[in-house]
């Protein structure tokens, strides 16, 4: 198979990743319960991944990071753990569920909740966020790249917005982490968010959040935390205040292996093979009878993602027969990015996802558009 989805995750996952988790899994113990070997091991691994990830995003310090299993439960944690009743936000229409989802709840708690408008092609105005900015607008919550077209948020333009009105800036990074540049301290970001299963190349069930200096985050959920037993509330220091339970120290040392390929390999070598298959894709496929393609490809820098249609197709009978008839995995339907879908006024029909990975080739992507093309010609 030809595997196009890595959007949703990467693979295959890079030498070393899986041989990392099953060390981790036959030689730890749980990280922070105990000082045997074992239980240090595990805690060596843990504390290492937390220092590589901190300067990866220019974090202030290794304690800043916290584990979580993915990003949607970064941003659960960040967003609930900020913001309340009375406060208002700024969202945008590229995000995700994992953003909408939590600001809605926090709308329906008392919050006020306001969205920078993407237009038919699906880029937004970067005057809005002014425009929406209220006496009581307390944070921005925003993706870095939308999950649906690729297109990329310039973050730099939005953290200096919220640095020059003292707002917070919580950032969901789940489709650059480890691709593309974010430095916290130079962008004004006050929390990332990332998930370790796509871009990092990390195993499923990684992910957590940086936070920065002076951000105080409450806890999402209390438990054991292997410190300060007697304590009837979670410990304020970081990161134990916001990992209660154990610790998928399995998972992190698979992390681990992931960011030793990255460091080897280099970022901007993979953003920059993956660019180049993703803009191949898009030139061979663009000017199809029949094919729309869904954002802004005259940008500098986008997620290497190709969104598109063939004709009123359904995109989930276009991805079927991409897989059945071709081999190729593919993602169709709504992504999770409703706001964006309604934008773009593909609601009812959705839309096919092509996305790509370190491991794809020319011949692959070149196989894949010439896929489209049949497809296309058939739907005539």
């Amino acid at each position: 198979m030809i595997y196009l989805d890595n959007a949703a995750t990467t693979r295959p996952k890079p030498p070393g990743v899986a041989e990392a988790v099953a060390a981790a899994m036959e030689g730890y113990g749980n990280c922070g319960r105990g000082v045997h070997d074992d239980a240090l091991s595990a805690a060596r691994t843990v504390y290492g991944v937390r220092q590589r990830l901190a300067d990866l995003f220019g974090c202030p310090r290794a304690d800043r990071v916290a584990f979580a299993p993915n990003s949607t439960m970064a941003l659960n944690i960040a967003v609930s753990g900020l913001l309340g009743p009375g406060d208002h936000v700024i969202s945008t229409d590229l995000e995700h569920n994992s953003v909408l989802r939590p600001l809605y709840r926090l709308r329906a708690q008392g919050a006020a909740v306001d969205f920078v408008p993407a237009g038919r092609r699906g880029q937004i105005d970067y005057d809005d966020f002014e425009k929406l900015l209220r006496p009581g607008t307390r944070a921005v919550v925003c993706t870095h790249a939308s999950n649906l077209t690729g297109d990329m948020v310039d973050i730099g333009r939005v953290g200096a917005f919220c640095r020059a009105h003292g707002l917070l800036f919580i950032l969901d990074a789940s489709q650059t982490a480890g691709v593309f540049p974010i430095d916290m301290a130079a962008q004004h970001i006050d929390v990332v968010c990332f998930t370790g299963h796509k871009s990092l190349l990390g195993p499923q069930g990684t992910g957590g959040l940086c936070v920065g200096e002076g951000v105080d985050i409450r806890p999402f959920a209390v438990g054991g935390t292997g410190v300060q037993s007697f304590l009837e509330t979670q410990p304020e220091e970081y990161p134990t205040r916001l990992e209660a339970g154990t610790l998928n120290s399995h998972g992190i040392a698979g992390l681990g292996a992931a960011l030793d390929y990255l460091e080897k390999t280099g970022l901007d070598t993979v953003r920059a093979h993956e660019t180049l298959l993703a803009r191949r894709f898009y030139q061979a496929v663009r000017d199809l009878p029949g094919v729309k393609a869904y954002g802004d490809f005259e940008a500098a820098e986008r997620a290497p993602i190709v969104t598109l249609n063939i004709g009123d197709l359904d995109s989930a009978e276009v991805s079927d027969e991409l897989a059945e008839r071709f081999g190729i995995a593919t993602r169709p339907g709504a992504h999770c990015a409703p706001r964006l879908h309604r934008a773009l006024g593909t609601t009812e029909q959705g839309a096919v996802r092509f996305s790509w990975g370190w491991a794809n080739t020319e011949a692959e992507t070149d196989r894949a558009a010439e896929a489209v093309r049949v497809l296309a010609e058939e739907a005539r």
